[in-house]
């Protein structure tokens, strides 16, 4: 026998198992911790389209709703990482310089040749365009050989497109 609970999900009734239930709002209170605090209105889209999910699946109100209707719902949703940009208390939190870490990478967005300058730029916290005219005076005065700049665009590895579209903005 298990325990049954009632429970409101986008302001309809459900008879949940105790399973399904604490899975459910496990999953929900996933999500609530990764939108910000304000964006009421996107767990309710969530909680509907749940509802919906169940409403095809329950053929009777009296239907209980199982931990695998459930666990089914929650795979056509997706994962609760990909409703936001993570839980509230660590986009709040302020690293200390030292925890930030920074790949090294060529950028795809902003380059001229090959990237190398833009990614030592992003690298070291700087304006690409200061990098690149000490670059070109480096390679003017013999200060940095052509064979550095090759060298650094067969070694250091290019950022991926998403990270580059995710930068512009």
């Amino acid at each position: 026998m298990k325990e049954t609970i009632q429970a409101n999900i986008g302001s309809i009734a459900f008879t949940l198992d105790r399973d399904a239930y604490d899975t459910l709002k496990e999953y929900l209170d996933a999500v609530r911790d990764r939108l910000p605090e304000h964006d009421t209105e996107t767990l309710d889209d969530i909680e509907r389209h749940f509802a919906e999910i169940f409403g095809e699946r329950i053929a009777s109100p009296m239907q209980v709703v199982s931990l695998e209707t459930v666990n089914e719902a929650i795979k056509r949703m997706g994962r609760p990482a990909d409703f936001g940009d993570g839980p509230a208390d660590a986009r709040t939190r302020n690293p200390a310089p030292h925890e930030i870490l920074r790949p090294l990478r060529r950028t795809v967005a902003d380059r001229s040749i090959a990237g190398v300058c833009g990614g030592l730029a992003r690298f070291f916290g700087t304006d690409p365009t200061l990098v690149r005219i000490i670059t070109l005076l480096l390679f003017l005065f013999g200060g940095l050989s052509l064979w550095v700049y090759i060298l650094l665009w067969i070694i250091v590895p290019e950022e991926s497109p998403r990270i580059a579209t995710n930068k512009k903005h």
